[in-house]
């Protein structure tokens, strides 16, 4: 007999969109009383942000070897990160559940034979957006693929936080980034770079980067003599520091979809973004946001001057991302879920409503 009908598995360390993804799931289907388990990395924050709700947790090394008597008798696997792919494919060989693996980034697969098996093998690949979805198919058409985006957050928003934040940058125009602080993908070096360019000239504008990451020295000493940037490390009120933005940017080298943008949306942000990966999915240049090419701080300067000057531009794309947030929420991503689940496993899985 199974003791659960999901295990999701994710190893990952730290906390990252795809963390955050995870835990959204695990909490709609968790109130839709689907059993289910979680496998992941000791000492991580994915465990600890999961203690309020009846899933069971399953603490390992990382070791793909540890991660397989970990996934116990579950019907289905749901792996949500690379690492974990190979041990999800080990217990399916042993005679163990389907798997399902969720692609979250656009880089490409390792090509070599274990990937291709360890992918052929999964009864459905899951990619978060469809440029992520060809990139899998260009590197094995065997692959069985289906897209299904990454939900909101759903963030709280505290109005006397909010005061409080605004307070400290009382007449700002605020140009916020929401992310870990990881350069080689987010980009974050390009935001100091048009902070750099602009701190004389328009000293008004003030950007706060958000968020925690192995580059945040390596940052900090970039925008080192810069009145005009804020470092505010990793807060768990993302929602209030949304909320009292102007503007958002995502410059990124790379990203799956970039699932922090649907927050963004919620709170009514005009965006500015790289057109990379999944991003040109969700932010359509014009409508309620501005595309601008990776790696050009100057393209990311003209579109923060221009959306600064023009308040009825950033009301239009904001109320524009809005409409566009509400059809992807956590709840409907979860459903999505749920039907896969249910092909695979051949019957509808019993919940308690959400």
């Amino acid at each position: 007999m199974a003791e659960f009908v999901v295990c999701h598995i994710n190893v990952a360390r730290g906390y990252r969109g795809g963390e955050r993804q995870t835990e959204l799931l695990i909490r709609e289907l968790a109130k839709r009383g689907v059993p289910q388990a979680l496998v992941c990395r000791k000492a991580q924050p994915l465990s600890r942000r999961l203690l309020d709700i009846d899933v069971e947790v399953r603490e390992v090394s990382g070791n793909p070897l540890g991660i397989v008597p970990a996934c116990g008798r579950a019907e289905l696997l749901h792996v949500h990160e690379g690492r974990s792919v190979y041990a999800a494919w080990i217990r399916h060989c042993l005679g163990g559940a389907p798997y399902v693996i969720t692609r979250r980034v656009d880089n490409p697969i390792g090509e070599h034979r274990l990937a291709h098996k360890a992918y052929r093998g999964a009864a459905r690949v899951v990619a978060v957006a469809p440029q992520v979805a060809d990139i899998v198919t260009a590197w094995d058409p065997a692959t069985n693929v289906t897209v299904v985006h990454s939900g909101s957050s759903g963030f709280e928003v505290d109005a006397g936080e909010v005061r409080k934040i605004r307070a400290r940058w009382p007449d700002k125009f605020l140009v916020g980034h929401v992310g870990a602080l990881d350069n080689a993908q987010k980009g974050q070096e390009f935001i100091i770079e048009a902070a750099r360019r602009c701190e004389h000239e328009h000293p008004d504008i003030h950007f706060l980067l958000v968020g925690g990451g192995d580059d945040e020295q390596f940052l900090r000493e970039l925008a080192q003599g810069l009145d005009n940037v804020t470092f505010t490390g990793f807060v768990d009120n993302v929602g209030d520091y949304l909320n009292v933005l102007d503007i958002f940017v995502l410059p990124s080298n790379r990203e799956g979809i970039g699932s922090i943008l649907f927050d963004a949306m919620e709170q009514q942000l005009a965006i500015v973004a790289s057109r990379v990966g999944g991003v040109p999915d969700i932010v359509h240049d014009n409508e309620n946001g501005l595309l601008i090419d990776p790696a050009s701080p100057s393209q990311l300067l003209d579109a923060i001057l221009k959306l600064r000057d023009d308040a009825a531009m950033r009301s239009r794309l904001g109320e524009a991302g809005e409409r566009l947030a509400a059809n992807f929420t956590a709840s409907a991503m979860c459903e999505k879920y749920l039907e896969i689940y249910g092909e695979l496993l051949g019957r509808l899985i019993v919940t308690t409503g959400s």
